[in-house]
């Protein structure tokens, strides 16, 4: 008995000492401006090892349907993308092998401006939706597209990308307005 005792307090001591860390997810997003240039191609791969996300968000890959391969990245797999037919715009989203990621929905548009995928990551539900907005008339366009994307927008739904809306007067050029239709 006092041999059990004394298992039982270390035991006790090692459980202690051990720290419980919850799943840790990290996303980050680029605007590549293209990637149809191998040397640029190689720079973002190496962008992306470097920061080792658990998720990566491009926008302008500038890229057709049939060019998945030019987003391949050691350690990533999962590779899903909107592109329109004359490579120009483009979104894609990369998840990491480190994770279990689990796609259930996948919505796009034809012209490349964006993705929403909907899954289960560390099983919680997710929702992601990738935008890269046209350079003219970008507010209109979130605002329809999220309307649009309503009822699969929850509390669980991250959006990224380029907006090319400036929401502050600090993300502005001088040559841009914070109008009423940017700050709906």
């Amino acid at each position: 008995m006092g041999r059990e005792t004394k298992e039982t307090e270390e035991n006790r001591k090692t459980r202690h000492k051990m720290v419980v860390v919850g799943p840790h997810v990290s996303i980050i997003t680029l605007n590549v401006n293209g990637l149809n240039s191998p040397i640029k191609r190689h720079r973002v791969a190496g962008w992306i090892k470097e920061q080792d996300p658990t998720i990566c968000c491009l926008q302008e890959t500038h890229l057709s349907p049939k060019d998945k391969h030019r987003l391949r990245v050691k350690g990533w797999r999962t590779i899903l993308q909107a592109n329109n037919e004359q490579k120009k715009a483009g979104v894609a989203i990369l998840i990491s092998d480190k994770v279990d990621f689990k796609t259930k929905q996948i919505k796009k548009d034809k012209e490349g401006q964006y993705i929403m995928i909907k899954g289960s990551l560390h099983q919680e539900d997710i929702t992601l939706i990738n935008i890269y907005a046209p350079n003219t008339g970008a507010p209109k366009f979130v605002k329809e597209l999220l309307i649009e994307l309503k009822e699969d927008i929850n509390n669980n739904t991250i959006i990224v990308g380029d907006l090319n809306t400036p929401l502050t007067p600090m993300d502005r050029t001088s040559r841009q307005k914070i109008n009423k239709e940017i700050i709906e």
